[in-house]
């Protein structure tokens, strides 16, 4: 798949995330990016999976000489085991022989603070706009430009969910120049905090359009989280007993 040096890799939810981001990040009005947009479809035979294709859309951000400056990859999630199939199949599109053209893959995250949890059990405190960053491989300007935007995750995080855990397996394990965006939202089974969560969102853009030509406009974030109950949350647990 051909994309751009700077790549911002969502796994695309019910709770639209990703697409909310994408929508609102735009070429600045001084800059002569242009937005175009496609879909793809990735086999995934060799893991033996026949009847199922890793799909999704790319949002690319092209000059006025035609080069990729930011490529936007919306993954469609998929639950366990499927799910590290997908992720690495599209991971793979992505990487070249030639280390020095691979890519900077930049993960974006809004998880519920009770996923995130310190060594003592107790889960992180919610703060505003509680953006954490963690860079994963060879460190380049991208990744300088964005630990200087977050907040350094503690060592002692324990990450209770599994697509950001299996997001962080993979890319150490093909060793991609990569950073993970993690945005601490509130408890979305209440809804209580979902102004806390427009503003982490807006904050997350902010960062993200800052390593590039883009903009982004918060007028264009609406958020409406759907609603998970205990009973529905997280099905790929039962996977694993």
């Amino acid at each position: 798949m051909k994309v751009a040096p700077k790549v911002i890799f969502f796994l695309e939810g019910a709770d639209g995330f990703g697409t909310l981001i994408a929508d609102a990040l735009q070429p600045n009005p001084s800059s002569t990016l242009r937005r175009l947009e496609d879909s793809f479809e990735l086999p995934l035979e060799r893991y033996g999976i026949k009847d199922r294709k890793a799909c999704g859309r790319v949002v690319q951000f092209v000059d006025a000489d035609g080069l990729l400056e930011v490529s936007v990859l919306l993954l469609q999630y998929y639950e366990p085991p499927v799910l590290a199939c997908a992720v690495n199949e599209a991971l793979t599109s992505l990487t070249t022989e030639n280390l020095s053209s691979m890519p900077t893959v930049i993960f974006p995250f809004l998880v519920s603070a009770p996923k995130l949890k310190l060594e003592s059990r107790k889960s992180m405190p919610v703060g505003n706009a509680s953006v954490y960053g963690m860079q994963i491989g060879l460190e380049n300007d991208i990744t300088q430009a964005l630990l200087s935007r977050t907040q350094k995750l503690p060592s002692s995080l324990q990450i209770h969910h599994e697509p950001l855990a299996c997001v962080l397996q993979l890319a150490r394990v093909l060793k991609l120049p990569a950073f993970i965006l993690i945005g601490q939202s509130g408890d979305r089974v209440s809804r209580k905090n979902s102004g806390e969560d427009l503003e982490v969102i807006g904050e997350m853009s902010g960062i993200l359009a800052s390593i590039s030509s883009l903009s982004f406009s918060r007028e264009r974030i609406v958020w409406n989280p759907t609603k998970i109950s205990k009973e529905t949350e997280e099905p790929w647990r039962a996977l694993y007993g």
